[in-house]
């Protein structure tokens, strides 16, 4: 099998562009991710899908952000809406998990029936007073046991749907009070706490076979953000336990400094296995996947087992997980009496 080019890649509209063809046909990114500028009706995406793929002569998996809430991608009538993930937490009580494994294989459905076969879900951030609003109703919860719960059960119905999950943001962006695509976010807590909470809710599912690191400064670690720290990723390895595939937050964001090539290469050099680039601008893919490069033996090998993992699209009726779904809300009608 040939090796991967070590990036996964947004495109810019919703069909390829020649350029776009021959570059991907030329590098072999392992993978790409889907925006809204990528989404305009079902045949379009998955003639996209097909596209892609066919331009990489395999079958590249196709990641989307669908965590439901404010950051999903795909609205009605494409796929159903959702409330954030923080509320139907609270909802649902006691049924959470229940209920949100039967969502993420929902969503994991719909997804697959469009051609997209990687859901950048679940979150393991922990939700604080302080967390940031950009990511605090996207969180499952304030507590390490709902937190790790619940994400289990996201993963789960990810797999039941035939869609490949991606826990973030390793080691945890729970205390990050600024926006990391504006700014970096500094943590001032010491290591033994951040390895009791944050780091533990990632220790809990280091057995999942993606991961997306987070653009953090720990400030009782390192002084780089945790995406292009060598220090940082050997912890994400050996402390917390990752052995799957890691990719990084997308570099286009601002909480890193330098050019795209410069964080590309900064994070391939800490040690992630692939960088992840989305705004689709093509002078930066060029550039990033230069920096990239191709994926290293151990990182095709976590490639490789990660893709091992990909299912069939089940043959299971969703207006009965639907159902199902909605028959866990507190004060729903028993529909069976």
């Amino acid at each position: 099998m040939s090796r991967f080019g070590a990036c996964i890649l947004g495109c810019e509209g919703l069909r390829l562009t020649r350029q776009e063809k021959h570059h991907f046909s030329r590098t072999s990114p392992f993978g790409f991710i889907l925006f809204n500028r990528n989404l305009d009706s079902a045949d379009q995406i998955r003639a996209l899908t097909a596209e892609l793929r066919d331009a990489v002569g395999w079958n590249a998996p196709v990641f989307i952000d669908q965590e439901g809430g404010r950051v999903q991608r795909l609205r009605p009538p494409l796929a159903r809406d959702w409330l954030p993930p923080l509320d139907d937490v609270a909802r649902f009580g006691a049924a959470a998990p229940q209920a949100m494994r039967l969502r993420a294989q929902i969503i994991a459905m719909e997804l697959r029936g469009l051609g997209i076969d990687g859901n950048c879900a679940p979150l393991l951030d922990i939700a604080r007073e302080g967390t940031h609003p950009v990511l605090k109703n996207r969180c499952y919860g304030t507590d390490l046991e709902t937190v790790t719960t619940v994400a289990r059960a996201v993963a789960e119905g990810c797999f039941a749907g035939g869609v490949l999950p991606v826990m973030k943001h390793i080691p945890g962006h729970g205390l990050g009070t600024l926006d990391s695509h504006l700014e970096v976010p500094r943590v001032a807590e010491t290591k033994e706490a951040l390895q009791a909470l944050d780091f533990a809710a990632f220790r809990a599912l280091n057995d999942l076979p993606l991961g997306m690191t987070g653009h953090l400064i720990f400030e009782a670690i390192t002084d780089q953000p945790a995406t292009i720290s060598k220090v940082m990723i050997t912890l994400i390895r050996q402390e917390i336990g990752f052995d799957g595939l890691l990719m990084t937050d997308d570099l286009s964001m601002e909480a890193l400094s330098g050019t795209v090539f410069e964080r590309a290469k900064g994070a391939i050099e800490a040690g992630c296995d692939v960088i992840l680039h989305c705004n689709g601008r093509f002078d930066e893919i060029q550039r990033v996947t230069d920096a990239a490069g191709q994926m290293t033996q151990p990182a095709q090998d976590r490639a490789q087992a990660a893709l091992n993992r990909r299912t069939d699209l089940p043959d299971v009726d969703i207006g009965a997980l639907e159902a199902e779904f909605q028959g866990l809300i507190p004060g729903a009608p028993d529909e069976r009496n």
